[in-house]
């Protein structure tokens, strides 16, 4: 139970305290794509998990996250990065598991369903 704790205040982190510190560049581009309202939030609880820890993300979700966009989850990646709390992190490792995400979840949602 101290684990979803502790990850809901991660995500929270996420998608608020970054604001304060992100680049302007990030924060525009979340800002004019209206990025923070496009997930729901077991959802992006799940995204973040498997990016900045080790979980999986369910079909439904990576549905959302490809409907997100590349743009913004690059930018909201970028952002939480740029977090005091993931100075310990590697950037680079963080960016490849994001990508990896994101490719996995663009070809679960390109690909025909076995019943088509």
């Amino acid at each position: 139970m101290a684990s979803l704790n502790v990850n809901s205040v991660l995500v929270v982190l996420f998608l608020t305290c970054g604001a304060v510190i992100a680049t302007k560049e990030n924060d525009q581009i979340i800002k004019e794509n209206n990025c923070e309202t496009k997930m729901g939030f077991p959802c992006v609880l799940e995204a973040f998990t498997s990016i900045f820890e080790t979980g999986s993300i369910s079909n439904k979700c990576c549905g959302e996250l490809v409907m997100l966009g590349k743009v913004c989850h690059s930018a909201l990646v970028k952002r939480t990065l740029e977090n005091p709390l993931f100075k310990y992190v590697s950037p680079a490792t963080i960016i490849a598991q994001s990508i990896q995400t994101w490719n996995n979840c663009l070809a679960l949602i390109d690909s025909p369903s076995p019943s088509a």
